[in-house]
């Protein structure tokens, strides 16, 4: 089967405990790392890529000096995004390689591209180095200036004065952020001394694969945003997302101060059945079998550690830990634990109940989350009955849900940025009854209909789709396809505009050499349209109701590309309308607007996305101690009258989660908080602002952490429960109005 992918925002390296790479021993922090050179199967790889993508690809291009040029320009933007390493004369130190990149493709040669990043390993000891003796002295606050500190469409540093200074106004920042969070100058200093040390750590780690991954998607995206190489690793780690489950223990890790760390634990894992491991436990050593020698991995990259760890099923791994509760020169413990199949159920499909007041009577939603379109495409092409797919999950939760007796159903697909095709046509067909899909056109132009074929609705009833600027490719599938049949409302923002198909191509495929491990080619291979002849590339999915937009479309997402693909139509193909929605659209976006305008949660959103945005356009922060305190004051006072909100009785309308039995909640869910308690646990309202701490992730403790990702988590979601009012409002017509009803429900025999 081939393995076709419509993805934009899928990242390719999983949560660190689904990492993978082989063992390297790091380099001591206060050590330069020796100049990395490339391997010889890299030039091969990088030869056949060129090969492949200059004949095979959508958008062919043929590597030359034109297509030099443009990898020259993304590959400092890669390694220096931000342009706070290299200066203007790093770049021109390099004019002469501008439209010699081709050839050293070409001719298997990539000295020149580990030299450019050689030089780029070079400034970042420099600026962090400079970043750490400013921390001798103390900044004077009471200056008047700013910081600009989104630098992506910044010109290059003219001189190595120029790019000292903006690292004086970086570091003053941190220093502020600090400052204004509580901490004196003793305190600041050890946490930025200890953050800049750990950015030199973490870069001396990078090995010459990370280098050449980095170089070959410079050339790769320079032809087209959505075509990637993916080395060895990185390609391990794809075939991992993609069916959701690995063979491990069940851990997720999470590096720091040099310590791999445990930072959960699967339910039903090795890891979890054994109960010899805790949140917190610091892994200090691996070995393999009941007996083999336990190797040292202090300061290892986490995912060398993960690969040691990861093995084939049923085969044993031994842990040397040292408990979370002991002091570093605590006695650690060994513990063997048998490597299992571990599935990545955070990342499947989940359904939640939500109930609605209408009146006097109550609305019940359906509420369906699918973060990704997954499928293990070997256990299906195998024959496996139980295979991994995002199609059989839904189905199930579908049936489910009309046990449950739900009115309509909400199909989240927010942040979902694409998968298999395959599983978006047959996703679609769960509510429709035969017919088209989704169009394909190829490079030669020839247009393919993708259709579902499998007669029958798994949801005969309502249905919504809400999505956002993070729903991307077979998203923006299954939006359009319910969209173009008239047989769901489409809530949200703006859809991110991938319309491109992508295939993985194995370029060991090709190699000469047995047991060469050259990476794979993410390629874009053809473009998709709707089914009624437009696309989605650039433009996205419109929703039918549009609920605040708090992506920045400027920078995230198709338009923001300088290579996409232009927007184009073609041909519409036959299909046969299953509703019309649009007729009861006018309906409930009165009732949207109604509701809203009395909404004190969605007001409070709206002015914070209307803060961020006011933010993000100025781009300057400043650096006076006055002027930000002021700042800081408002930005609490705006937190304390979201608490104050949050601590008071939750207005009745306010959709309430329905408890699943299958939970065995000892208490049900009730619609009243208790208290100010329960209103901090709540956090606040997804998407507003909270107060700074001045403080990076594993900067806090680990306890610290996980107990804001939890608050975060439970937070009152907003937009979703919007979503579900507008579900609800359009059950309610739907009951009172027959003539309504039968233009917008699909038409089966049994209605």
């Amino acid at each position: 089967m081939k393995k076709q992918m419509l993805l934009a925002a899928m990242s390719l390296a999983l949560m660190s405990a689904y990492a993978g790479a082989a063992p390297a021993v790091a380099t001591p922090v206060d050590k330069a790392p020796e100049a990395l050179k490339p391997a010889a199967q890299q030039g091969q790889a990088a030869s056949l890529a060129s090969r492949v993508l200059s004949r095979a690809h959508y958008k062919a291009t043929p590597l030359d000096d034109a297509m030099s040029e443009k990898i020259f320009d993304r590959y400092f933007k890669s390694l220096d995004a931000e342009k706070l390493f290299f200066v203007q004369a790093d770049l021109d130190q390099f004019a002469g390689a501008r439209s010699k990149l081709d050839d050293a493709i070409m001719g298997e040669k990539l000295d020149l591209p580990f030299s450019i990043y050689n030089v780029y390993q070079q400034r970042f000891n420099e600026r962090i180095a400079y970043a750490r003796e400013l921390l001798k002295t103390r900044p004077d606050f009471t200056l008047d200036e700013s910081y600009q500190y989104d630098r992506e469409k910044a010109d290059w540093a003219k001189s190595d004065a120029e790019v000292k200074d903006l690292w004086r106004k970086r570091v003053k920042n941190d220093w502020l952020r600090l400052k204004l969070a509580g901490k004196d100058d003793k305190a600041i200093r050890e946490t930025l001394d200890k953050r800049y040390e750990n950015y030199l750590s973490r870069s001396r780690k990078l090995n010459s694969e990370d280098v050449f991954q980095i170089f070959m998607n410079a050339y790769a995206m320079s032809i087209e945003p959505h075509t990637n190489y993916l080395g060895p690793r990185a390609s391990d780690n794809f075939d991992i997302q993609m069916r959701l489950s690995l063979e491990g223990i069940g851990a997720v890790l999470q590096t720091r101060d040099e310590y791999t760390v445990i930072r959960e634990i699967v339910a039903g894992s090795p890891a979890g059945m054994s109960g010899k491991l805790k949140v917190g436990d610091r892994i200090m050593a691996v070995g393999q079998n009941e007996s083999g020698p336990l190797t040292d991995v202090l300061g290892w990259r986490i995912d060398d550690v993960v690969q040691q760890i990861r093995g084939a099923k049923d085969s044993t791994v031994r842990l040397q830990v040292l408990p979370a509760d002991a002091g570093p020169d605590g006695k650690p413990v060994t513990i063997a634990l048998v490597r299992k199949k571990i599935s990545m159920e955070e990342q499947s499909a989940k359904k939640t109940i939500m109930e609605v007041r209408d009146g006097g009577v109550k609305r019940r939603i359906g509420v369906i989350s699918l973060p990704t379109f997954y499928m293990d495409f070997e256990a299906r092409r195998k024959g496996d009955k139980d295979y991994k797919s995002a199609t059989r999950d839904v189905a199930r939760l579908l049936g489910e849900l009309k046990k449950d007796k739900v009115d309509n159903v909400l199909l989240d697909l927010r942040n979902n940025g694409g998968g298999s095709l395959t599983e978006a046509v047959e996703l679609t067909g769960l509510f429709i009854d035969r017919g088209p899909v989704v169009q394909q056109r190829s490079a030669d132009g020839k247009v393919e209909v993708e259709s579902d074929t499998l007669p029958g609705l798994a949801w005969d009833g309502p249905v919504g789709v809400l999505i956002n600027r993070g729903s991307a490719s077979a998203s923006e599938i299954v939006a359009a396809a319910l969209q173009d049949y008239g047989r769901g409302i489409i809530i949200g923002e703006p859809s991110f505009g991938k319309g491109t198909v992508q295939t993985l191509l194995n370029l060991d495929r090709f190699a000469q050499a047995d047991k060469a491990r050259l990476g794979e080619l993410k390629m874009t291979i053809a473009q998709f349209f709707r089914i009624n002849g437009g696309t989605t590339q650039l433009r996205g999915v419109t929703p039918d109701i549009k609920l605040p937009t708090i992506a920045d479309a400027e920078n995230f997402g198709e338009s923001s590309y300088d290579n996409a693909l232009p927007y184009t139509v073609i041909k519409p193909a036959v299909y046969i309308p299953a509703g019309e929605v649009k007729d009861i659209v006018p309906l409930l976006q009165k009732r949207y607007e109604a509701r809203v305008a009395k909404d004190k949660d969605f007001q409070y959103l709206v002015d914070d996305i209307n803060y961020v945005k006011k933010q993000r356009k100025e781009n300057l922060i400043s650096l006076n101690e006055v002027a930000r305190r002021k700042e800081r004051e408002q930005q609490e006072q705006r937190a304390k009258l979201r608490e104050a909100r949050l601590a008071a009785a939750p207005s009745p309308d306010d959709p309430i989660l329905v408890p699943d039995p299958k939970e065995a909640l000892n208490k049900a869910v009730s619609a009243k908080p208790a208290g100010a308690k329960a209103a901090k646990q709540a956090a606040a309202v997804k998407g507003t602002s909270r107060t700074d701490d001045g403080l990076q992730g594993d900067e806090r403790s680990l306890a610290a952490e996980l107990e804001a990702e939890k608050a975060a988590k439970n937070a009152k979601d907003v937009l979703l429960n919007e979503a579900v009012h507008i579900l609800a409002d359009e059950v309610g017509l739907l009951k009172t109005d027959t003539r309504l009803a039968s233009r917008v429900l699909p038409y089966t025999p049994d209605r």
